[in-house]
């Protein structure tokens, strides 16, 4: 039975079921592999980025995106709750228009490209932080930079210890017109000679971030 003629119960079922399985698997990526093991890795990593788009129609953009952001190794935090969440099996239940991401937490995931559509419609984040994102490279932060619905609610960003990074993905967060804090760390990509440029196109661009490089 193709997956989209599935009830919705058991779509639910079998999406709990698919995060539960890849949390498992997630322990033995830090395992010695393979050259064969990591493109492995990389197609299964493809695989949970997929954006389900039945889903977010069902759902809405909010409980789609908090899906694939868990199934992929990241946490959220909605709007008035302290706790992040981080089990994809415990994800609050109740109507889905009360739960509204307000902050990602994106360290040690497997975010990549392919899944930044489920962001289109977030309309409530305000903070986002790619820590040690192995699949994050600039295009991911151009198409990030373009989602209208950021440009307006995003705040805060942090962007630490992505290795695929360099200055063109970078200037491009400079469409993200009301942050206001941005932090640059232990990013090999961008290098030193470049830092002068980046602090003046962000001045001009947005004049009231605050700007902490540290790019060493």
């Amino acid at each position: 039975m193709p997956a989209r003629s599935l009830p919705p119960s058991l779509r639910r079922y079998q999406m709990m079921l698919f995060g539960k399985i890849y949390q498992q698997l997630c322990g033995l990526q830090k395992l010695p592999w393979s050259c064969d093991s990591r493109h492995f890795w990389g197609w299964l990593n493809a695989v949970f980025n997929k954006v389900d788009y039945d889903r977010i129609r069902d759902v809405g953009p909010d409980r789609a995106a908090s899906e694939w952001l868990l199934r992929c190794g990241a946490t959220v935090r909605y709007h008035g709750q302290e706790r992040w969440q981080k089990d994809y099996n415990n994800l609050p239940t109740g109507p889905l228009h009360k739960y509204k991401i307000q902050a990602i937490d994106a360290t040690n995931s497997c975010i990549m490209s392919i899944g930044f559509d489920y962001m289109e419609g977030l309309e409530h984040v305000e903070k986002i932080t790619l820590c040690k994102c192995h699949y994050i490279e600039d295009d991911c932060l151009q198409r990030l930079s373009q989602l209208e619905k950021l440009q307006k609610s995003l705040l805060e960003m942090e962007i630490i210890s992505c290795g695929n990074i360099t200055d063109k993905g970078i200037i491009a967060l400079c469409n993200l017109r009301n942050l206001r804090y941005l932090l640059l760390t232990d990013l090999p990509g961008v290098k030193e000679n470049k830092k002068e440029n980046l602090v003046q196109v962000f001045k001009t661009a947005l004049p009231s971030l605050e700007l902490k490089l540290n790019l060493k």
